[in-house]
C-alpha cells in the first residue's frame, strides 16, 4: 500500500516538530510548513492525502488557507488544530471547508485517531465499485470520484465530509438516520461533543443542495432522532 502523505502547517516550532515526529512514527510521509502562505503553496503544488492546519499563523491564517484550497477544487481532507475553540471558531472553520477540528492543547493519540478516520473516510472511490450502493435516487445523483452531487441538473462540489454525510443518508433515503449512526459512519466514532460539528456540516450541505434552506425539500431534521433524506423532494 502506498504511503500516505500528510502536510503539517503550524508556525509553532515545538508543536510542529512534535506532530511531525509522532505522525511519521505512525507510518506516514510527513511534509511541513512554517506559515500559512508556505502551507498553501505546498498544498497547491504537491499531492497530499491530508493536511493538519493551524489557524493563527503569520502571512496567511488557516481559515484563508482552507478557503483557497477549496477554491482550487482540492478535495483533500483538512484537520484544523487550533487554540481557538469556541463554537463560532469551529463554525468558521467548517464554513471554510475544514473536515474536522481539534482544540489545543490536544492529545497526540486523539490527533492520530482523527487522521485515521479522515483517511479511511476519504477512500470513497472504493465504494463506486460496489453494485448495491445507492448513488442516485430521485433528484439527486452523487459522484464519489469527484466529490460532486447533481441535483436537478445543478452540479455542486462537496467537501469530503459533506459527501460522506450525503452518501450515508442516500443509503437510507426516506428513513430517519440517527445522529449516532451518522457520527459512527462518517467519523468512525460517536461523541456527544461532535453533534454540533455534525450539525454545522449538515447546514453547509443544505446550503448546497436545497433551493430554499428555510424550507428544506430534501434534507430534513427529524426531531430528537437525526436527519432524513427525501431525494424525490417529498416532505
Amino acid at each position: 500500500m502506498q504511503e500516505k502523505r500528510i502536510l503539517i502547517v503550524d508556525d509553532d516550532d515545538e508543536i510542529r516538530e512534535l506532530l511531525e515526529f509522532d505522525v511519521r512514527a505512525s507510518g506516514y510521509f510527513v511534509d511541513t510548513a512554517r506559515d500559512g502562505l508556505e502551507g498553501l503553496n505546498k498544498a497547491l503544488n504537491n499531492t497530499y492525502d491530508l493536511i493538519l492546519l493551524d489557524v493563527m499563523m503569520p502571512k496567511m491564517n488557516g481559515f484563508d488557507v482552507c478557503k483557497n484550497i477549496r477554491q482550487a477544487k482540492l478535495a483533500i481532507p483538512i484537520l484544523m488544530l487550533t487554540a481557538k475553540g469556541t463554537i463560532d471558531d469551529k463554525t468558521e472553520g467548517f464554513d471554510c471547508g475544514a473536515d474536522d477540528y481539534l482544540v489545543k492543547p490536544f492529545d497526540i493519540q486523539e490527533v492520530l485517531l482523527r487522521i485515521r478516520v479522515l483517511l479511511r473516510r476519504n477512500q470513497i472511490e472504493d465504494k463506486n465499485v460496489l453494485s448495491d450502493e445507492v448513488l442516485n435516487a430521485g433528484d439527486i445523483e452523487i459522484f464519489p470520484e469527484t466529490l460532486e452531487a447533481v441535483i436537478v441538473n445543478k452540479k455542486v462540489k462537496l467537501t469530503p465530509t459533506e459527501f460522506e454525510i450525503l452518501y450515508c443518508l442516500m443509503q437510507h433515503f426516506n428513513n430517519a438516520v440517527t445522529l449516532a449512526t451518522l457520527l459512527d459512519e462518517v467519523w468512525g466514532y460517536d461523541s456527544d461533543e461532535d453533534v454540533r460539528m455534525l450539525r454545522v456540516h449538515v447546514g453547509g450541505l443544505r446550503n448546497k443542495i436545497e433551493p430554499d434552506t428555510k424550507h428544506p425539500k430534501y434534507l430534513h431534521t427529524v426531531t430528537n432522532v437525526g436527519y432524513k433524506l427525501t431525494p424525490f423532494g417529498e416532505g
